[in-house]
C-alpha cells in the first residue's frame, strides 16, 4: 500500500461531496499520513456538513473518509474548523473528533467484563468485551452457571459425589436488527438447560440407562434450538393474527422480521466434556499448549454460510431443481449465514408474508421464495474432553473477529498475553504495557502455524481491505488486563495506532464499510484458587459495573 499524505485540497474534495472529517488537538510536528484501502460501495445519502469557523490555527491529526477508503494524517496551521450537524439530542449538535490513543483505549474498555469463578474447578476466569459498529450494536451475549443436584446428574464411576456444574456461554451475531439477538440473550440459554434437564432426568427415571447418551443431549440443545426459534417464527403469527393491532405486531414479530447467529458453549465441570452449537458463522476456537511448548489452535465449529461447499449443497439437496437457492455465496442471494434464528422472510411461506403485509406491515415475497424454509436454527456440534492441566482456553467470537485474525493468531495472542502475564507475576510486577520480551522466537507469536487449510477458515478479509503485511512483531502489542479486549485492539491495528484510532472514530453507518460489531468471550479452564461457590468481578479487568454486582447468573 502506498503512503499518502493528506493535503487540504483532499480535505475539501471530501467535505464537498458529504463525506466526514476528524480532527483532534493541536500535534507539535507533522506526520506522515496513511491509507486504510476500502471496499467499494455506492454514494451514501446525501448528508449536510460544515466546516464552522474558529478552529486553533496549527497542525491538526485527522482522519478523512470518502467513498473508497479512510486516511489519517495532519493538516497544516491555518483556518479550519472541526464538522458538526445539528440533531435533536446531544445539546443540539452532533461532533465526531479524531480519537487520541488514549481516548481509543478508553472506548475499548468500555464495556469489558471479567470474573473470576469460584467453584472450585472447571473454569476459573472469563472475560468478554463488546466493541459497536452498527448504533445500537446488534451483536449480544450470555452467560449463566447452574449448579446440578446429584439428583439430576449422578457420579459415573470414578468420579466425586455431589453437584455438578453445567456452564453456559453464548455470543449471538445479529443482523438487519438487535431485536433477536436480543431475544437470544434472555431465554436460549434457558430454553437449553430446560431440555438438558429433562433428558437427564428421563434417564436417572430409566434403570436401564441411568445416565443420557451423548447422542440424547447433543439433541437435547437442538430441540432447545428450534423451539425457541418455532416461538420466535410461527407463535409470533398466531398471536398477531388472534389481536390484529399494528402496535402488538410491531412487538410481537419484532424478533422474526431481524435475524441473528447463535454460538453457544455447554461444559459440564464433572465429566469436563465441552459442546459447542453454532448456528451461523460466529465461531469458537481452543487453544492448548502442545507438547513443543507452543499454542495449538483447533477450531471446534465451521462458519455456516451460503459459501461453506457443505452448506450449499445441503441447501440444493433441500431445494432440489431451485437454481438461485444459492447466489453469490448467500441464500436467495440475500443472507450470508445458511443457518439462524429469526430471519423469517426466508422462513415463512409466501401466503404468510402476503397476510402480514395485508394486515400489517412487510415487503413484498421475493420471487425465489419457493419451497420455505430455507434457513433453519438447528446447530452444528461438537464435543471435546477439555484438558487443564495443558491450560486450555476457549475463545468465542462472532464473525467480527475472524474478519481480522485468523484461528493461530487468536490463540497465539492469548497464549502470548497468559504467558507474559505468568511471566511478570513472578517477577512481581505488572505484566502488561509491552511486547516480545526476547528469546529464539523474538517478533513471533507462540503457537504452532497451520499446516493445511483443512479448518475452512477463510482468509480474513479486512487484512486483505487495509493491506496489512507488517509481522507479528510490528502488528501486535499487550497493553490490557482483559483478554478478549486484549484481541480487539490487535484486531483493530494493534501497534499501528492511527489505524486503530480511526478505526474506532469512525461512526455508524460509516464504520459498518471497515468494520463489523465485535463480541469476543475467553474462557479459561482450570482450577479456581479460590472455593468460595461465588462468580466475582474481576475488577482490574472490568469496567465500571453498576451496583456493584456481576451480570454472570449463578
Amino acid at each position: 500500500m502506498n503512503t499518502k499524505k493528506l493535503s487540504l485540497a483532499l480535505l475539501s474534495g471530501l467535505v464537498l461531496t458529504g463525506a466526514w472529517y476528524y480532527k483532534d488537538t493541536l500535534l507539535g510536528t507533522s506526520e506522515t499520513g496513511f491509507p486504510i484501502a476500502g471496499e467499494s460501495s455506492s454514494t451514501p445519502s446525501t448528508t449536510t456538513t460544515a466546516i464552522k469557523p474558529g478552529a486553533t490555527e496549527g497542525p491538526r491529526k485527522v482522519v478523512a473518509v470518502d467513498n473508497e477508503s479512510v486516511y489519517t494524517g495532519t493538516l497544516s496551521a491555518g483556518p479550519g474548523g472541526r464538522v458538526s450537524k445539528e440533531v435533536e439530542n446531544n445539546n443540539g449538535e452532533k461532533v465526531v473528533e479524531m480519537l487520541t490513543p488514549e481516548q481509543a483505549s478508553s472506548k475499548l474498555r468500555r464495556n469489558e467484563e471479567s470474573y473470576f469463578v469460584g467453584r472450585g474447578k472447571g473454569v476459573w476466569r472469563y472475560d468478554v468485551v463488546q466493541i459497536s459498529s452498527n448504533d445500537p450494536i446488534e451483536d449480544d451475549h450470555a452467560e449463566k452457571i447452574i449448579e446440578v443436584p446429584p439428583t439430576v446428574v449422578p457420579a459415573e464411576e470414578g468420579q466425586e459425589s455431589g453437584p455438578s456444574d453445567w456452564m453456559f456461554w453464548g455470543v449471538f451475531d445479529g443482523h438487519s436488527g438487535w431485536t433477536t439477538s436480543a431475544k437470544l440473550r434472555q431465554v436460549l440459554i434457558t430454553f437449553v438447560a430446560r431440555e438438558i434437564s429433562n433428558t437427564y432426568k428421563a434417564a436417572v427415571a430409566d434403570p436401564t440407562t441411568k445416565i443420557p447418551s451423548p447422542e440424547s443431549i447433543d439433541e437435547a440443545i437442538k430441540k432447545g434450538f428450534l423451539q425457541l426459534d418455532h416461538e420466535i417464527i410461527h407463535e409470533s403469527v398466531e398471536r398477531v393474527f388472534k389481536n390484529p393491532s399494528k402496535l402488538v405486531a410491531a412487538e410481537t414479530l419484532a424478533p422474526a422480521l431481524s435475524g441473528s447467529c447463535a454460538l453457544l458453549a455447554f461444559y459440564e465441570s464433572r465429566s469436563k466434556l465441552l459442546r459447542v452449537a453454532v448456528t451461523g458463522d460466529s465461531r469458537a476456537v481452543l487453544g492448548r499448549r502442545g507438547s513443543s511448548g507452543k499454542w495449538t489452535a483447533t477450531p471446534l465449529s465451521e462458519d455456516q454460510t451460503g459459501s461453506n461447499e457443505f452448506e450449499a449443497a445441503r441447501l440444493r439437496k433441500e431445494h432440489p431443481g431451485e437454481e438461485h437457492v444459492v447466489r453469490n455465496g448467500r441464500v436467495l442471494g440475500g443472507l450470508e449465514p445458511s443457518r439462524a434464528f429469526g430471519d423469517a422472510f426466508y422462513k415463512w411461506s409466501s401466503d404468510t408474508q402476503w397476510e402480514i403485509k395485508k394486515q400489517f406491515f412487510g415487503r413484498t415475497p421475493t420471487a425465489l421464495l419457493k419451497t420455505p424454509p430455507y434457513v433453519t436454527a438447528e446447530p452444528v456440534i461438537t464435543t471435546t474432553r477439555i484438558e487443564p492441566e495443558k491450560g486450555d482456553f476457549l475463545v468465542m467470537a462472532t464473525d467480527g473477529l475472524w474478519e481480522m485474525l485468523t484461528n493461530e493468531e487468536v490463540i497465539g495472542l492469548v497464549g502470548k498475553w497468559l504467558d507474559d502475564q505468568k511471566a511478570a507475576s513472578k517477577q512481581g510486577k505488572p505484566w502488561f504495557g509491552g511486547w516480545f520480551s526476547g528469546g529464539k522466537d523474538q517478533g513471533m507469536l507462540p503457537v504452532e502455524t497451520a499446516t493445511s487449510d483443512a479448518t475452512g477458515q477463510p482468509q480474513p478479509i479486512r487484512i486483505r481491505q487495509w493491506g496489512v503485511t507488517a509481522k507479528d512483531s510490528e502488528r501486535f502489542v499487550c497493553e490490557d488486563r482483559n483478554a478478549a479486549t486484549h484481541l480487539v485492539r490487535n484486531a483493530l491495528g494493534g501497534k499501528n495506532q492511527d489505524m486503530l484510532c480511526a478505526l474506532l472514530t469512525l461512526p455508524s453507518p460509516y464504520s459498518r464499510r471497515y468494520r463489523d460489531d465485535l463480541t469476543v468471550e475467553v474462557i479459561f479452564f482450570g482450577d479456581s484458587t479460590e472455593n468460595n461457590g461465588q462468580v466475582t468481578i474481576n475488577k482490574d479487568a472490568t469496567a465500571t459495573v453498576k451496583n456493584d454486582a456481576p451480570q454472570a447468573k449463578l
